[in-house]
């Protein structure tokens, strides 16, 4: 029994091991992992890259669920089919990024700049969006369902086809922006700048 019972607090240790050591190689640097992403590898789950600066980077298809982001610089970047799950992209500049089909779902991006990005067809649904800026942004089509959008500044904004329903559009500025065909069922549009928004 006693042996046993050795046995298992071995096992215990060893897979302790194994958890700090998988925990201490999250921290990474912008240049291991562009080489890691040229060499094929795509799994960069929880990695953090707080205040990286990945500008005009290609990290097209790649998993970046739960990476901490907060503050980088990923302006101009390719992140098409890019999986972003419940990442935290607080205050992130993503201007003129693609984000074509990219998944946000739950991702933190209240304060983050989006201006002219592109997300057509993105997965955005949960997500927190409260005062971004996506000014011009291309979210045709793009899956919003319950995002937080609260005071997101979406002037001219092409949201044609997106589903917004159960989003938080709350003091939203909506102006100009293109809302054509777009799916607004149970949107809580409190106090939004509706002026010249399209919604034929």
């Amino acid at each position: 029994m006693a042996a046993r019972t050795k046995d298992c607090s071995a096992l215990n240790v060893d897979f302790l091991q194994v958890t700090l050591t998988d925990t201490r190689t999250i921290d990474m640097k912008v240049e291991e992992l562009l080489k890691k992403y040229i060499a094929g590898v795509r799994d960069f789950t929880g990695v953090n890259l707080s205040e990286a600066d990945l500008r005009e980077s290609d990290l097209s298809g790649a998993i970046l669920d739960r990476a901490i982001l907060d503050g980088a610089k990923l302006n101009h970047a390719n992140l098409t089919h890019t999986s972003l799950i419940d990442a935290d992209l607080n205050g992130a500049d993503l201007s003129n990024a693609n984000l074509t089909k990219c998944n946000l779902v739950g991702a933190i991006l209240d304060g983050a700049i989006l201006d002219g990005a592109i997300l057509d067809s993105a997965n955005l649904s949960q997500a927190n969006l409260e005062v971004a800026n996506l000014i011009e942004a291309d979210l045709s089509e793009a899956e919003l369902q319950e995002a937080n959008l609260k005071a997101a500044n979406l002037d001219r904004a092409d949201l044609s086809g997106a589903d917004l329903s159960v989003a938080d559009l709350t003091q939203a500025n909506l102006s100009e922006a293109d809302l054509t065909q777009a799916n607004l069922n149970g949107a809580n549009l409190d106090d939004a700048d509706v002026s010249g928004t399209i919604l034929d």
